[in-house]
């Protein structure tokens, strides 16, 4: 079934289009709006008839910014069928094949990165931030602690959220894992103890490694932190560093509440342990009124805490830009251990970053709305065509932290692959292996293919759970456990 935006949709999604000359206003107007997925793909336009009615405008400008899209790739016409929206590429133009090795076709739903597409305002940030750019082609273009313009912005907003930051603590980095990559180096030796969560975002534990450092794992449940548990795993290790993610952590959501942060503040000083807060989905709050009312950073208890943030989740990940906020004191260090690594991320993305930070109050809540849509089309889905599978709602974040019955998730998942669509087994998230009674589900994409994936898990599972995953799936499952996994 041929999918439908009606003319009053687009309408209202255009708004206030440019108009000199309208046409060409309203053809960029609707790229932009194809682009970042607010106008889906293969997605039937309205009539020209309605559309000119809807926007109150002339035939001919509706005419010729249909021509305009169908010149530029982001609109085909079907005979007797109508226009329907494209981009140039195809759909697969935004999926590196590293990502995906082994899968191909257009059917397939990727649910392996918890990553959404870009959110309104990006392509007019990037407009905005050309304008600046031209200030700094005078000089050389390397800042390896960040453009101050960024620097100053970062720490603005960490000062709104109740931690006094000045720009001199702020680092900016080609990425979060970037920045956990230069923590790592920075303070840790090899043989030295860190203390990770577990499930935990792998390639953050990787960068560790890397490192040299020995990890050691605190159990994350899934209905939350056991700070019992982890205290005692401070005491019996006396770890260098522990890299932990309080805010609806990667892969379960969970939020670590204010009195929890101080009660694990005190347990990390008394064993004189560097806390590593990962904020990467900080700014991901769901819930009704969270996003005003969310805990204190991590570091406003711990004060020697080392922060990491990103722009990947809250606004783009072909933004390739986060952060390091730490104490005065430790920035050398960092900066000593960052030039080993690279000498800064690019100034262009930097600029529009600032930009974003300077209206976040205008994008993330449009952000927010969309990530809302998917989570609860996501939760009905597997609701109705996974039943037994457990899981809690997170308040925010990405994804669902989905328990099975019965430790078949890596069976499962690889099935699933078979029927086009593409998730991350429990295993991949753990440290020292288990969880296959886990999967993570993302509700990144559109609630459409949300519910088709869904289905198509649903049908995975029955199969697996049918034959008992004696066959362990097979070479899919040497696929999966091979993918990269990016976020």
């Amino acid at each position: 079934m041929n999918r439908i935006v009606s003319a009053q949709r687009v309408a209202t999604l255009v708004g206030d289009f440019p108009r000199s000359p309208a046409y060409l206003g309203l053809a960029e107007s609707l790229r932009v709006l194809i682009g970042d997925g607010r106008i889906g793909i293969e997605v039937r336009l309205p009539s020209e008839r309605d559309l000119t009615t809807a926007l109150d405008v002339s035939r001919t400008t509706v005419t010729r910014a249909y021509e305009v899209l169908r010149e530029s790739g982001y609109a085909e016409a079907r005979r007797g069928s109508g226009t329907f929206t494209t981009v140039p590429g195809g759909q697969r133009r935004a999926h590196d094949r590293s990502l995906m090795p082994g899968t191909g076709g257009e059917d397939v739903i990727d649910l392996n990165c918890a990553a959404h597409s870009a959110p309104p305002g990006l392509v007019e940030a990037y407009q905005r931030a050309t304008e600046q750019l031209p200030a700094y082609l005078s000089g050389p273009g390397y800042f390896p602690l960040g453009v101050p313009a960024l620097q100053t912005r970062i720490a603005a907003a960490y000062e709104a959220r109740g931690l006094p930051t000045v720009p001199e603590q702020v680092m900016v980095t080609a990425g979060a894992l970037a920045a956990a990559s230069v923590v790592a180096q920075a303070f840790t030796a090899p043989g030295e103890r860190v203390v990770v969560e577990s499930p935990t975002y792998p390639n953050a534990t990787q960068a560790v490694r890397h490192a040299g450092a020995r990890l050691v794992a605190a159990t994350v449940d899934p209905d939350g932190w056991d700070l019992d548990a982890l205290a005692a795993t401070l005491r019996q290790t006396s770890p260098r560093l522990a890299y932990l993610i309080p805010d609806f952590q990667n892969p379960t959501g969970h939020l670590m509440s204010d009195s929890q942060r101080e009660e694990l503040a005190h347990a990390l000083a008394r064993t004189r342990t560097t806390v590593v807060a990962d904020e990467a989905h900080q700014a991901l709050a769901l819930a009704p009124g969270l996003a005003d009312d969310m805990p204190l950073p991590l570091a406003a208890h711990a004060h020697d805490a080392i922060t990491i943030g990103s722009a990947s989740k809250s606004f783009w990940g072909g933004l390739r830009l986060g952060w390091v906020r730490a104490p005065l004191a430790d920035m050398d260090r960092l900066l000593q251990a960052r030039i080993g690594l690279d000498l800064g991320a690019p100034v262009f993305e930097q600029l529009v970053l600032a930009d974003l930070l300077d209206r976040a109050h205008e994008v993330l809540p449009l952000h927010r709305e969309r990530l809302v849509t998917g989570r609860d089309a996501l939760v009905t889905a597997v609701r109705e065509h996974l039943p037994s599978w457990r899981f809690r709602v997170p308040d925010g974040g990405l994804a669902l932290w989905c328990e099975l019955p019965e430790a078949l998730g890596t069976a499962t998942t690889a099935e699933a692959e078979r029927r086009g669509v593409v998730v991350a087994p429990g295993p991949v998230f753990a440290v020292e292996g288990g969880l296959d009674r886990f999967v993570r589900i993302p509700w990144t994409a559109s609630p459409d293919d949300l519910t088709e994936a869904v289905r198509r898990l649903a049908a995975a599972w029955e199969h697996v759970t049918t034959i008992s995953g004696l066959d362990a799936a097979g070479p899919a499952a040497r696929r999966a456990a091979g993918r990269v996994m990016v976020a």
